[in-house]
């Protein structure tokens, strides 16, 4: 009875050793150090093991190892002689020794397979962060006891792994494509709103996006010339409710300033408004050049706070205008952007309605397409639609790629203005 006693303990202590090997290696770093900072100590212990895991682990397969080669040794001694007493009730011949051994072992080896190991590494991996914590201060105290064999078999693996240029530590580097995975996880299960999910994602994609990405460009803008009459300047108000609008002189090429709209519904009011004055032009204008990513352009917006910008090439052209909600349309989507302003309209399960200045970001995620080739050279779905036909496209031009038809529905002058996107059965 004591050995079977003693079999039983050496199955509870393979299995709290099994547990704690399991759950310290899986436990979250990040969910841990939530934790540490609470001041929940026994977190911090956890991450502190796992940032020298060498002496725990050596520890682990000194203590399983002993565990076992002592299991088998009591279980073949306190179960044969049972089975053998079972056997002789069907069979007294000469391998009644033998069969007796063969099915103990079996038997010992069964109960530590499934209580000493697949039931506690199941239980550490569902919850490791709590059996981490409940183990691991018995897990050093353990650690201590047989310090000498752990210093000598730890040693002994540095030395292996730096003979075979192995680097010793594992280095914890967090990704931006580990945050963005565990944020899908999130929202796969619930505890992250899609929408949520869709914004973090979004944020991470500013640093690769320029500000010509979420510009209006110059054929879109609406500007003031010097020169217009009141009706001129009424009639572009009523037609383009702006808050500013840019003042120039002939052309976009030559800015004499800005005008803000209410400044101008004041002279219409006062009957002031025959023709713009320079005293009435803002002639302090914000330039961006075309090549910041949408992070450095909200960073200069939040150094210079202004409206808008212009947005300028290498050569000092004009290409277009910026303001602060265009640089946020660009994470914050539809919380910022009406309806009637999208710029992806799903038509059916199998085709899409975009627009030509859509960015080619916001068009992945529409489509089962892994990689599109050589993004740095376009931005735009207009843009890859042209690098694809290696040409200014016409009206009704398409292609094939991945199993989709990208087809030009409307150009403006040489602009594409709409494509229909078609998965192909």
């Amino acid at each position: 009875m004591s050995e079977l006693v003693s079999i039983g303990v050496l199955i509870v202590v393979s299995a709290l050793f099994a547990m704690s090997e399991i759950a310290i290696a899986a436990a979250r770093k990040i969910k841990l150090r939530v934790m540490a900072d609470e001041g929940n100590r026994k977190a911090l212990a956890v991450l502190k093991l796992q940032s020298e895991p060498g002496a725990f682990f050596a520890m682990v397969q000194i203590a399983l190892n002993a565990i076992a080669i002592l299991g088998g040794i009591i279980g073949e001694q306190a179960l044969t002689p049972y089975i053998q007493d079972l056997l002789l009730l069907v069979y007294d011949g000469p391998l009644l020794d033998k069969i007796s051994f063969v099915i103990s072992f079996f038997m010992v080896t069964s109960l530590f397979i499934l209580f000493a190991d697949l039931l506690p590494k199941r239980v550490a991996i569902i919850i490791p962060e709590i059996v981490a914590m409940r183990l691991v201060s018995l897990m050093r105290v353990v650690t201590m006891a047989i310090y000498p064999f752990v210093l000598l078999f730890n040693t002994l693996t540095n030395l292996m792994l730096k003979m075979l240029k192995l680097p010793t530590e594992r280095e914890e580097v967090v990704t931006t494509e580990d945050i963005v995975a565990m944020m899908e996880a999130g929202a796969k299960y619930g505890s992250l709103q899609q929408q949520e999910y869709q914004i973090i994602e979004n944020v991470f994609e500013l640093e690769t996006r320029t500000i010509a990405s979420a510009m209006t460009p110059r054929d879109q803008i609406i500007y003031i010339d010097v020169n217009d009459s009141s009706e001129d300047i009424s009639q572009k108000i009523i037609e383009h409710p702006h808050n500013d609008f840019l003042v120039c002189n002939g052309s976009l090429d030559i800015i004499l300033g800005s005008i803000e709209s209410k400044e101008i519904l004041r002279l219409v009011l006062k009957g002031e408004l025959e023709q713009l004055k320079p005293t009435q032009i803002e002639k302090d204008i914000f330039y961006l050049p075309e090549t910041l990513s949408l992070t450095e352009a909200l960073n200069n917006f939040k150094v210079a706070p202004q409206p808008f910008s212009v947005v300028v090439n290498e050569y000092g052209t004009v290409v277009g205008i910026a303001t602060v909600k265009d640089l946020l349309s660009g994470f914050m989507g539809d919380l910022i952007t009406h309806h009637d302003e999208e710029q992806v309209v799903q038509r059916d399960t199998n085709s899409w309605l975009v627009e030509g200045l859509t960015v080619m970001n916001d068009v992945i995620k529409y489509l089962d397409i892994e990689t599109f080739p050589d993004r740095n050279q376009y931005e735009t779905i207009a843009g890859f639609m042209i690098y694809q036909l290696k040409r200014l496209p016409k009206r009704t031009d398409s292609f094939i790629y991945e199993g989709y038809k990208f087809e030009v529905l409307d150009l403006e002058g040489v602009r594409v203005e709409q494509v229909l996107i078609t998965k192909l059965n």
